[in-house]
């Protein structure tokens, strides 16, 4: 239906195909347990369509959850004379960042990643739905103490699984999706949320907002982390 454009209907009506497809190339790459995302080289996200490949994570339904809250903390915040200021660190395909900006005319959105291959997928996703968010180069780990701007939200869903937990992991993800994205070492597992409260802490505006998804197993420790560097109301 995704690769043909064919709804439903068209399935239950034995629409004929308008050429003739091969598809083994598919079904073996389906035996082969690669996600149907990456086949489609599509993902649908907060209702929208993503273009995904080998270099960004499958947009996931929980982070739906952490993009819903996004959208309702900054409409608590929302004052009509002031475009709020919204940064998503390692944004990958876009898809936070983006949703946002779909769904609020009041944000300013930018939206930062290390990798460049992963930053032209969000840029062709920017232009997928017709939104403006701006997209830098930047790796969380080097990121300036103090940014140009106040930041009234700032969002992250950065690498969390240590590599310890491989293990407990689907051939479908450790095969396809980038480890870049994914991992970290057991020796640091806050290393990214440590760098990002300590911007959060120098740069988010009166009573801005930090909110991430984290690793269930660290949830106690994260929050110690976040309270380290002064932010409050941590929940």
């Amino acid at each position: 239906m995704e690769k043909f454009g064919l709804s439903k209907t068209d399935i239950l009506t034995n629409k004929s195909l308008p050429n003739y497809f091969d598809f083994s190339s598919i079904i073996t790459r389906l035996q082969d347990q690669e996600p149907v995302q990456y086949i489609l080289g599509m993902a649908d996200f907060y209702g929208l369509k993503f273009e995904v490949s080998k270099h960004t994570l499958i947009p996931r339904p929980e982070t739906e959850e952490l993009v819903m809250l996004c959208i309702e903390k900054l409409k608590l915040k929302a004052i009509n004379s002031k475009k709020l200021q919204v940064l998503d660190i390692g944004t990958g395909t876009g898809c936070i960042a983006i949703s946002i900006a779909k769904t609020l005319d009041y944000v300013d959105v930018t939206a930062c990643d290390i990798s460049e291959n992963a930053l032209q997928i969000a840029q062709n996703n920017n232009i997928l739905n017709k939104t403006n968010v701006q997209f830098e180069k930047q790796d969380i780990l080097e990121i300036p103490k103090n940014s140009n701007k106040k930041w009234d939200l700032i969002v992250s869903n950065p690498p969390y699984v240590c590599i310890s937990e491989k293990q407990k992991m689907q051939k479908n993800v450790l095969d396809f999706e980038p480890h870049l994205a994914l991992f970290v070492h057991d020796t640091q597992p806050l290393i990214f949320y440590d760098n990002i409260a300590q911007f959060a802490k120098n740069n988010l505006s009166e009573k801005g907002l930090l909110l991430v998804e984290i690793n269930e197993n660290y949830g106690e420790e994260t929050k110690a982390c976040f309270e380290s560097h002064g932010l409050t109301n941590v929940e």
